[in-house]
């Protein structure tokens, strides 16, 4: 390692101490010899979505190699300190893989390493901004961490809406506030960005479907929030997601989202005071003769979960 290249190394080394020293060594061999002297593991999110050749952190790769609290504070400095890009991804992919284990999500929180990694997500780097986005969907497990992440929302909501559709960068920041809304602490941030969820549903693949409906039945277990979905303007062709052919996955999970809502709606006091709902909403498409119709169709669907769910359903149209 010689030059100026290694000599900023070594400073750097010295810097940081041991720990993000061998980090740097790691990289600077990879480079050298290859990515196949670099561990490959996932930086996982909660729902452990993650899994590809491409997710090198700084460790040797085996998922009992846990850093300890003087470990991530010096990876922390490091990712804090450092332009360099393939540093920054495999740092934050480093801080996703031990933010799986709850013990770091505490340690993380108290190092202030919420804000370093949530300050990723502005970077240019498609690939740095999901690393960063699936380090806080781990730490967003902890619910003192929500406390911090969640003045990052309107952000990551943004991010969401405005970026390529079922892009990687999508799919984890949809990842991030289905975790944030598991509670209802912080569903009502997303109150303005119902309608861009269920255009995000009917223009997304199977995958973006799948993870925009577990945020969506988040929020329809709230009947705080029952009033702003059934008012979100709604395409027709939300109703076609209720036909038989529609993939058990998705299918189950709009029907589950239709039973959510009817449930809030009978709770005594919600809603005594009958809003008026525009055409084109929601609630015209679910109090809707259509969708009555698809419904009912499928209780002689093959599917025997299915059929279980639309049974219970059926009392409720």
């Amino acid at each position: 390692m010689g030059g100026p290249r290694g000599a900023g190394w070594v400073a750097a080394g010295l810097l940081l101490g041991a720990g993000a020293c061998y980090c740097i060594y790691r990289l600077t061999r990879g480079r050298r010899r290859g990515d196949r002297e670099l561990g490959i593991r996932s930086s996982k999110s909660a729902d452990e979505k993650t899994e590809t050749p491409k997710n090198k952190d700084l460790t040797d790769g085996s998922y009992d190699d846990v850093l300890n609290a003087e470990q991530l504070q010096k990876l922390l400095y490091l990712l804090e300190s450092t332009e360099d890009p393939v540093i920054i991804e495999r740092a934050l992919i480093t801080l996703g893989n031990n933010a799986a284990f709850s013990v770091n999500q505490a340690i993380i929180r108290e190092l202030g390493g919420i804000p370093i990694v949530a300050n990723k997500i502005n970077h240019s780097n498609q690939s740095i901004k999901e690393k960063a986005l699936n380090a806080l969907n781990n730490l967003s497990v902890n619910v003192e961490n929500q406390i911090k992440i969640k003045i990052y929302i309107s952000q990551v909501c943004e991010d969401v809406f405005s970026g390529p559709l079922n892009s990687a960068v999508q799919l984890a920041g949809l990842t991030l506030l289905t975790n944030m809304t598991v509670t209802n602490d912080h569903q009502h941030m997303l109150h303005s960005y119902i309608t861009d969820l269920f255009q995000v549903l009917l223009t997304g693949n199977g995958n973006t479907k799948v993870q925009v409906l577990k945020l969506l039945l988040n929020l329809s277990e709230n009947p705080a929030m029952t009033e702003g979905l059934l008012r979100a303007q709604v395409d027709s062709s939300f109703l076609s997601l209720y036909d038989s052919h529609v993939a058990k996955e998705i299918l189950l999970r709009v029907l589950t989202l239709f039973q959510n809502i009817k449930n809030c709606l009978k709770i005594e006091g919600h809603l005594a005071v009958q809003p008026t709902f525009t055409e084109g909403s929601l609630f015209f498409l679910l109090h809707g003769e259509e969708c009555a119709q698809k419904i009912r169709a499928l209780v002689d669907h093959h599917d025997a979960e299915v059929k279980e769910k639309v049974v219970t359903i059926i009392p409720k149209i």
